[in-house]
């Protein structure tokens, strides 16, 4: 990693004399789709020397090794009308569908939204010839590359809004350990981002690969949609660094548009592992989609039932919600009952504040469960900061090594969790607690010493059950009135 950190930081030094590039998200943007071609090409590379009839979808004269290579070649103005007039609206335009010919529908999704931001040809130069000094064909260098690309990733969270994306390596490593996607098995990310999860779940699965068969299965077993550009173009780019050849079942689409009853079976899936977007409402209409009494324009909510309905009966879920979720009442307490009648929510992880920091601070929480068999009770997991740490932050995130003690205490879903044992971060609800309380899955440690919350999440959670207590008191009163009055009259 050390030999290419320098490297990436010259070339966003680069981009910033750039008049045309403004902030780290377009910076990013303009770095990922250049290696997006870069990473392509060096893959094709490959492919010609082990396929005899390997054809690219690309046009021969747009190709990176003919136009990007050559340190001495097109600059200033000509590069830059070859790379607006010709590059991208050819790449744009690219003729082709997933089933015939995945590859060219790959580059064309890449490239459909994407914009070259950079109005220097010279400086444009300046960064293709920097580039052109990593050699993604050498193994070791593209392992490197691959630690590099998590800093890339890492970055967004500092560029505004694209923080969004980022979900810690730690937290996704984690779910994915936890859910344990087996060979052969169809895996998910409705909400892709920059493809974290399913980067883990490759890692994940490819141990269990021994020959070219399980090789190939591994491959066509990868699914993810991700509705906004960027996040799409640096999650193919990935995925095809972590040896996805042809990244053809990522799409760039919003996964929500999609009515739940245009689902069939074939489109059913063993293991989702997401973090969906928090906070977000979805445009008008999509909740028209999903049946009546669920119908919502948030995100995270809908994204719960569409989990809940797109996996096989036995499938697993491994997602990260809010805790507005989990106190949440009307439609959110209606989604909720859906999910413990049909579904095993058999682990909530409450993560502390600051995981998600600087993109939000609101206290989150990891869900697990299995398709097929009500819940009985629900286990909790206090996950607690590390010794010293009152909070997480860009400098010292949250690390894996912290879930030690949760693997440890887990078990066996075989044998429904029997081993499990409360703890002062441990406890499990009845699933009667939790229909007595309206759903709520906001179920506080029982063993944890009551500390005052300044918390909003929490303050609006307290305020909302006092408001409730206060509503059955007034009704009270009410009753015992009128029967006074009944009586007297």
């Amino acid at each position: 990693m050390s030999n290419f950190a320098p490297l990436i930081k010259s070339i966003q030094d680069v981009m910033r004399q750039d008049t045309g590039v403004d902030g780290d998200a377009q910076r990013i943007s303009q770095l990922t789709w250049l290696l997006f071609l870069k990473v392509f090409d060096a893959l094709e590379e490959e492919l010609e020397l082990t396929r005899d009839s390997y054809t690219s979808p690309i046009p021969e004269a747009l190709r990176w090794r003919h136009w990007a290579t050559d340190a001495e070649g097109m600059t200033g103005e000509t590069l830059l009308d070859f790379v607006n007039g010709k590059l991208f609206p050819a790449l744009k335009g690219l003729r082709s569908d997933a089933q015939r010919d995945p590859r060219g529908y790959v580059v064309r999704s890449v490239f459909e939204d994407a914009y070259n931001y950079m109005k220097s040809g010279h400086l444009l130069r300046q960064v293709i010839n920097k580039l052109n000094g990593i050699d993604f064909n050498r193994q070791a260098e593209r392992h490197q590359f691959n630690d590099l690309y998590e800093k890339i990733l890492k970055d967004l969270q500092s560029a505004g809004n694209a923080g969004e994306f980022y979900t810690p390596r730690a937290v996704t490593q984690f779910m994915v350990d936890q859910s344990d996607p087996q060979l052969g098995e169809r895996v998910l990310d409705p909400a892709t981002g920059t493809g974290g999860f399913l980067v883990c779940a490759i890692e994940h699965m490819r141990k269990q690969v021994h020959n070219p068969a399980q090789e190939a299965q591994l491959q066509a077993s990868i699914f993810g949609v991700e509705k906004k550009q960027m996040p799409h173009m640096l999650c193919v780019t990935n995925l095809m660094l972590h040896g996805i050849e042809v990244p053809s079942q990522i799409r760039h689409d919003n996964t929500l548009i999609r009515p739940l009853r245009d689902y069939t079976n074939a489109d059913r899936v063993d293991v989702v592992l997401t973090n969906p977007p928090f906070g977000g409402i979805e445009e008008p209409g999509i909740e028209q989609g999903y049946p009546a009494d669920v119908r919502t324009k948030e995100t995270a909510d809908l994204f719960l039932v569409l989990i809940k309905h797109i996996l096989k009966p036995g499938g697993r879920a491994a997602l990260v919600l809010p805790d507005g979720t989990l106190f949440g009442e009307g439609v959110k307490s209606r989604i909720k009952e859906q999910l413990l009648n049909e579904c095993n929510l058999h682990t909530i992880v409450r993560l502390p504040n600051g995981v998600f920091a600087p993109y939000t601070g609101i206290k989150t929480n990891l869900l697990f469960f299995t398709k097929g068999q009500p819940t009985q009770y629900v286990w909790y997991y206090e996950h607690p900061y590390p010794p010293g740490a009152k909070n997480y932050n860009k400098t010292k995130p949250i690390r894996l090594e912290e879930f030690d003690a949760e693997k440890a205490w887990w078990g066996s879903a075989a044998d429904g969790f029997a081993s499990r044992v409360e703890t002062e971060r441990a406890w499990k609800v009845s699933i009667e607690q939790i229909k007595a309380a309206g759903y709520n899955l906001d179920q506080k440690n029982p063993h944890a010493v009551d500390v005052v919350s300044h918390d909003p999440e929490t303050l609006l959670a307290d305020h909302a059950r006092l408001q409730r207590e206060a509503q059955a008191l007034r009704d009270q009163l009410k009753a015992i009135l009128s029967q006074s009055l009944g009586a007297n009259a």
